[in-house]
């Protein structure tokens, strides 16, 4: 598949200005960033594309050989499958975490990140809490302390590479640097491997964390811990743990981001005659003034009783919902004063508001259809 022109990735003109790129990059990196898309490969490519044609863009002697040879110029072969931390961290800083993505370029590779699925109940969600949990991971091996090469000696710095950790290949009046392939980008060698992890510098461990969970969180949110992921290999730097939240379905209440709904059912001489009732609150219970002649799906706000924002000081609202309810079996006494009362109500439009507009409705309805 041939490439897609680098103006065409970042969406600008061949004219572009230098701060135009570069903004034009910043956003479809956000766009397209690993972080906002998990496990999408589509979108990954994207993400590598725009860095494949920032760094082009963005070096101007690179950008003037690509305005005049286009993808054939040999010059900038070197800059596909740029690091991670040699372009977008340059543009983003710490946003997502700066190079912590990258591999070190002439030093051990760094060790994967983590994910970790927390389950939270609603109530602890809500308030917040600490939590331990408990990963397998890949961490440092305790008897060479993650060197992986045995106690007492060293690794020693690649003969290659000379601990660049690159190679310089040249092809007429061309070079091409890449990965020394004889210590695999790392920059040394150990000639004499540890015995338990035989060279390796990581062993499979277990391990516990204690998390912190700030209040308002929600199914979807996510802590970054930095460094508690996998260990590298070789004395590499650890790679990050990320803790993604889920929140268990509650039975009484739904969350709608700093809000709660819940459904009260009312029986039907409470909803005729109003009165006060006794609704439930994650801080306790708390009394509703119902009205009289309160109608079914009537709702409620009780202000500040819902979530604490995770992102502010802001506190959502529960929302009551009254549902009325009918009555069911009903003894003989019963059946009767009931027929009794619906008697005495006499005309429908003095009691039943509601019944009233819609057979209204039904008889307009009607003539309508009569007349066409």
């Amino acid at each position: 598949m041939a490439k897609r022109d680098y103006y065409d990735v970042l969406g600008v003109s061949r004219d572009a200005s230098g701060g135009e790129i570069k903004k034009a990059f910043r956003r479809t990196a956000m766009k397209y960033h690993p972080d906002r898309n998990p496990d999408n490969k589509q979108a990954e490519e994207k993400f590598k594309e725009a860095q494949e044609a920032y760094e082009i863009l963005s070096d101007e002697e690179k950008k003037v050989n690509y305005d005049r040879f286009g993808h054939s110029n040999p010059g900038n072969a070197q800059s596909a499958g740029a690091g991670f931390s040699d372009i977008f961290g340059d543009v983003f800083g710490d946003i997502f975490g700066g190079s912590g993505t990258s591999t070190n370029r002439g030093g051990p590779a760094r060790g994967s990140d983590l994910r970790y699925d927390l389950q939270l109940e609603l109530e602890d969600a809500v308030r917040g809490k600490t939590v331990e949990i408990n990963i397998p991971t890949k961490d440092s091996c305790d008897v060479c302390r993650g060197s992986g090469a045995r106690p007492g000696s060293t690794p020693r710095t690649c003969s290659s590479c000379q601990g660049a950790g690159q190679v310089r290949m040249s092809q007429g009046f061309f070079s091409v640097q890449q990965t020394c392939p004889k210590c695999r980008g790392r920059g040394r060698m150990i000639t004499d491997p540890c015995g338990e992890c035989h060279g390796q510098g990581v062993l499979e461990k277990s391990k516990t964390l204690s998390v912190k969970i700030p209040p308002g969180v929600d199914t979807g949110d996510r802590i970054r811990l930095s460094g508690k992921g996998e260990a590298g290999p070789q004395g590499g730097a650890n790679g990050d743990l990320y803790v993604q939240m889920n929140v268990a379905e509650h039975n009484i209440f739904v969350r709608d981001g700093a809000n709660l709904h819940c459904e009260v059912p009312i029986s039907f001489s409470q909803a005729a005659l109003g009165g006060e009732l006794e609704v439930p609150t994650l801080s306790g219970k708390v009394k509703l003034k119902v009205p009289p002649e309160t109608q079914t799906g009537k709702l409620f706000r009780l202000r500040g009783k819902g979530v604490t924002q995770v992102r502010s000081a802001g506190v959502g609202d529960l929302l009551c919902r009254v549902s009325v309810e009918t009555p069911v079996n009903l003894s003989s006494k019963q059946i009767k004063l009931l027929e009794t009362f619906d008697k005495s109500l006499g005309a429908r439009s003095r009691h039943s508001p509601r019944s009233d507009n819609w057979f209204g409705g039904v008889k307009t309805f009607f003539d309508n259809l009569t007349k066409g």
